[in-house]
């Protein structure tokens, strides 16, 4: 039962969400469409099943290209990778300034055997708690501002990063880096909070996230170390224009979703684990804990 309905907005609707998935970085606009992205896989059921009711070739056909675009884009996310070897875990995770469990909170990370832990809103009052419930786990930290770095490897040279925007002021500090000792090699680690978006008249501000995400990747380009993984909280899904700074040095895995937050219920991955010279081999989520993000954990090996 074909009708010009099918034919004038149905089958449009679904080559504008194929569009969407193949082209959405030239789509101008902000942060909105990156983090919705991966949810737009279900008009593919929704289009199935308008084809089936009204029984229309066309839909039904026209429904294969947002399926196929999906399939392209987001393929390789279906593929279980978690038995790919691994030389170092890494966990991150923004506990939240909130959070009024952090033994438990540290508890929770530590299932998941990790050498590396990062924090993010990492309060005054709560520091000493989160280095009490590590030590004899993870003995090295470090902390500035309001991100820390646990360590089960020793670790040097470990200082302040900037990547305050220009907006903030003096007493904005989110980002450390150190050097990693590992039975691998020296690894610099990164820990970063960059700036929330903002839900204003013109859709998601993420000017300031932005600034902090070209001041990051600045620091990244410069750094000589060979291996770096970068852990933090960067309020942005890997496909936001506004992190190319510092995607386009890093890599991460391209398997599993592992949707971060919000932890009640999971719509994009904003915290991520990246490298270079080593390869992220697998990336999930870990358990809820007392904060509004869940934690991830990711396996990393050699190059």
């Amino acid at each position: 039962m074909d009708t010009n309905l099918d034919r004038l907005l149905l089958v449009p609707a679904a080559v504008l969400v194929a569009v969407l998935l193949l082209f959405h970085r030239a789509v101008p606009g902000g942060s909105l469409l990156p983090t919705v992205l991966p949810w737009l896989g279900l008009a593919v059921p929704v289009l199935l099943a308008l084809a089936v009711r009204r029984r229309s070739r066309p839909v039904l056909i026209a429904t294969v290209l947002p399926l196929a675009a999906w399939l392209t884009v987001f393929g390789g996310h279906l593929i279980p990778d978690d038995d790919l070897p691994y030389d170092v875990v890494a966990v991150q995770h923004n506990a939240s300034d909130e959070n009024p469990d952090p033994a438990g909170t540290v508890r929770a990370l530590l299932a998941a055997e990790p050498g590396l832990v990062a924090l993010e809103e990492v309060t005054p009052e709560a520091l000493p708690v989160y280095a009490a419930a590590f030590t004899g786990h993870l003995p090295h930290h470090v902390a500035y501002g309001t991100v820390a770095l646990w360590s089960r490897y020793p670790l040097t040279e470990a200082a302040t990063l900037d990547i305050r925007p220009a907006a903030f002021g003096p007493d904005w500090n989110r980002g450390l880096r150190a050097v990693a000792h590992t039975p691998h090699g020296a690894i610099a680690v990164y820990v970063v909070h960059l700036p929330s978006v903002r839900l204003g008249p013109s859709g998601l501000g993420s000017a300031n996230r932005d600034d902090s995400a070209d001041r990051l990747g600045t620091a990244l380009q410069a750094d000589p170390a060979v291996r770096v993984i970068l852990l933090g909280d960067l309020n942005a899904t890997a496909a936001d224009r506004g992190l190319k700074p510092v995607t386009a040095l890093l890599t991460t895995a391209g398997a599993d979703f592992a949707f971060s937050f919000p932890a009640r219920l999971p719509i994009a991955r904003i915290d991520h684990v990246m490298a270079r010279g080593l390869t992220v081999t697998a990336v999930r989520t870990l358990g809820r804990t007392a904060s509004d993000h869940l934690p991830i954990v990711a396996h990393l090996r050699g190059s």
